[in-house]
């Protein structure tokens, strides 16, 4: 056997790795210079800053990905609408092809994505504001949760109407997966420190392309991500979120021009509303109405299913499907909202047969459907007619148009909330969105009913344009369940029309005045239910939160350090505590506060030592002092025992603070964490 030479490698190995070497690396001029090139290149493209790129890229992938999506589901979805026309009229093919098929679909994705990751159920919102407020969660934003989203998003949607769930949430909770990635790859092409700040920022541009690559726009989705994710907002972030939303929203309908869907960049809900006059100033009383009603039921659909969420947690037997067999619950789920929806059953006053947009298309249609009824004809396939036919599938021979609307609103609101249980990916804005649309159509239909001339007597007619109050509908509902007031642009944006703008707004105001006071916003009453940590709102100022102050509720066992501890006192501390650092103090009879060191400094301090109780030929020594061998940093920032509630709940959420202490005249006293504070809180809420 040939012995090694020392100091290096055997001679015939050596000759063999510098023959590949000069195999493998030829022209090392050349590629000196091709590098330079290449660094010189990079360095003219970051001159006006690489955020701007990796920006771009974010808006053009999410929007590639959501258009592509779109294109699936739509084939799939006709693949679902094909079979049930091809098994003829027998009654039983026809109702096993039309639950089947969603169940099989809504398995697949509750099956596929729970195997990939069990973080890539719901909508990833409420999980994501968490992350935002400075908590860490590393596997909400890993890449493994991207793919497995994306194909169990892709089937929940492909579900149909039958399951009534959209994507919003979920594509937030994707882009923000992209931009978590997108910003490890430029930290590695700029060669910079990657900080946590740097990483916000990506995150706080993400929020808005979810939105944006969804309706195609990218004003209300900037404004949207801010009142829904972010408890404070910092300004210097705002042109990042309009420049990545707008290149989303941008690329998003080009693609539908260069698929020959349309012939230029519109709006994605087309509708044909008049502008000439769109309302009178006499329906303003109307709207109202509606957003009082739009309001009160956003209460009621709040307070069910945040109910109905925690009781599916705590009952035995649907807690132990959604631990162990979650696709079985999803299929026995499914199947109770596929029965119900069946065209030939109850389907028929609901429009099962509708798809999501085209439930938006039709309530958004200009027509009064109270006139158009009388002339109404039996249509077998409607959706073979031109899209102004829709409406149809809300006409039933036995029930008026109000009839199947107020049976719609009835059915959906408690099919809807049990589909929010459903542990698959799936996006909970588009349902709430469809639904309160459905309530402005039927108020608007009746308010056409009752005057069908108009408000005004005199004076040539000016009829009422249903139409508008399903858009005031559908901002005031989603507006109000998710505390947004932003949706009345949405609305706006979505579909081109800018008549009603006013009248959206109040509707929206009135129904947020009410929901606000009364009930959390469905991503705060999730995280509630799912408890996850994050920090609740102080909901009104007539509470006595200023009059509560931080020495009435701060931890007073505080494991602290003193600077010349040594070996024995920092294993005590670090047995005692597991939080992320340590106060260090003057010394144990003079607790001022001189600064702070991290778990990770303490732990390498005694690694350096060797216990005291080992073996003589292992042990090292066990001298030394913190301060002389540990960086204290300084201390930044400290609360009084005297501050208020108030200011300490802001500081921490302006900040994303995880824990600070409180000194009083500069020596510790306690200390204050997210616990504490959120105890505090709920205390102040719900008082014993």
């Amino acid at each position: 056997m040939e012995r090694p030479v020392p100091g290096g490698l055997p001679g015939e190995e050596e000759e063999r790795v510098l023959v590949s070497e000069k195999s493998w690396r030829p022209c090392p001029k050349a590629r000196r210079r091709l590098r330079g090139c290449l660094e010189w290149v990079k360095r003219q493209l970051f001159r006006v800053g690489e955020d701007w790129y990796f920006l771009f890229i974010l808006g053009v992938l999410m929007a590639t990905i959501s258009f592509m999506m779109d294109l699936l589901v739509a084939r799939l979805y006709k693949a679902h609408r094909w079979l049930y026309q091809e098994v003829g009229d027998i009654l039983v093919l026809k109702y096993l092809s039309w639950t089947m098929y969603p169940m099989a679909l809504a398995a697949f994705s509750t099956g596929f994505s729970q195997s990939i990751t069990p973080y890539s159920g719901g909508s990833g919102i409420p999980e994501l504001k968490t992350i935002l407020t400075g908590v860490v969660l590393e596997d909400y934003l890993a890449i493994q949760n991207f793919g497995a989203k994306v194909v169990g998003l892709t089937c929940t949607l492909a579900s149909g109407s039958t399951v009534f769930l959209g994507k919003v949430g979920p594509f937030v909770h994707l882009s923000a997966m992209a931009a978590a990635y997108l910003g490890k790859m430029r930290t590695s092409v700029t060669r910079e420190y990657e900080n946590k700040f740097k990483q916000n920022e990506m995150l706080v541009a993400a929020q808005a392309v979810g939105v944006a690559t969804v309706f195609g726009t990218p004003i209300s989705g900037v404004l949207f991500s801010i009142e829904v994710m972010a408890s404070h907002f910092a300004v210097r972030d705002y042109w990042r979120g309009f420049f990545a939303a707008t290149c989303g929203a941008f690329m998003f309908r080009l693609l539908a021009v260069f698929n020959s869907e349309q012939d230029t960049i519109a709006a994605v809900f087309k509708s044909d509303l008049k502008i000439d006059f769109p309302f009178d100033l006499l329906e303003t009383f109307f709207f109202a109405i509606l957003g009082a009603v739009c309001g009160l039921v956003g209460c009621a659909y709040l307070f069910c299913q945040r109910w109905l969420l925690a009781a599916v947690r705590e009952n035995r037997l649907t807690a132990k499907l959604l631990a162990t067999d979650k696709p079985v619950y999803t299929v026995l789920v499914v199947l109770l909202l596929a029965s119900i929806t069946f065209p030939p059953g109850l389907g028929q006053l609901m429009a099962s047969r509708l798809t999501m947009k085209e439930y938006l298309t039709s309530l958004f249609d200009n027509r009064t459907w109270g006139v158009l009824v009388p002339n109404a004809s039996s249509v077998a396939d409607p959706h073979s007619v031109d899209p102004r036919g829709l409406w149809q599938e809300w006409y039933h021979p036995s029930a008026t148009i109000f009839g199947t609307l107020a049976f719609f609103l009835l059915m959906k609101f408690w099919m809807l909330i049990l589909a929010t249980t459903l542990p698959l990916p799936a996006g909970y804005f588009m349902p709430i969105f469809i639904y309160g649309a459905t309530i402005g159509r039927l108020l608007g239909e009746t308010v056409a009913l009752l005057f069908p001339r108009g408000l005004r007597s005199e004076g040539d007619p000016r009829p009422i344009i249903p139409s508008g109050y399903a858009l005031a509908g559908a901002a005031a509902f989603s507006g109000s369940v998710t505390h947004a007031i932003s949706t009345a642009l949405l609305v706006c944006e979505a579909t081109g029309h800018l008549g009603h703008v006013l009248p959206v707004i109040l509707a929206v105001l009135v129904a947020n005045a009410i929901t606000q006071k009364h009930q959390p916003s469905f991503y705060d009453g999730t995280i509630i239910v799912k408890k996850l940590p994050y920090l609740p709102r102080i909901r009104s100022r007539h509470m006595a939160s200023y009059q509560v102050v931080v020495e009435e509720f701060m931890e007073r066992r505080v494991v602290a350090l003193a600077k010349g501890g040594g070996f024995e006192e920092v294993l005590v501390a670090l047995d005692a505590s597991t939080h992320a650092e340590y106060p260090v103090v003057e010394s144990a009879g003079s607790p001022t506060l001189v600064g702070t060191v991290s778990r990770a400094q303490l732990v390498a301090f005694l690694q350096s030592h060797k216990h005291p109780q080992a073996p003589s030929g292992e042990k090292l020594t066990t001298m030394g002092m913190l301060g002389d061998n540990c960086a204290i940093e300084p201390i930044m920032l400290q609360l009084s025992p005297w501050t208020s509630l108030h200011q300490a709940h802001h500081l921490f959420e302006l900040l994303k603070l995880q824990r600070i202490f409180v000194t009083r005249f500069g020596e510790l006293v306690g200390a204050v964490s997210r616990v504490e504070l959120r105890r505090a809180i709920e205390e102040l809420a719900n008082p014993k």
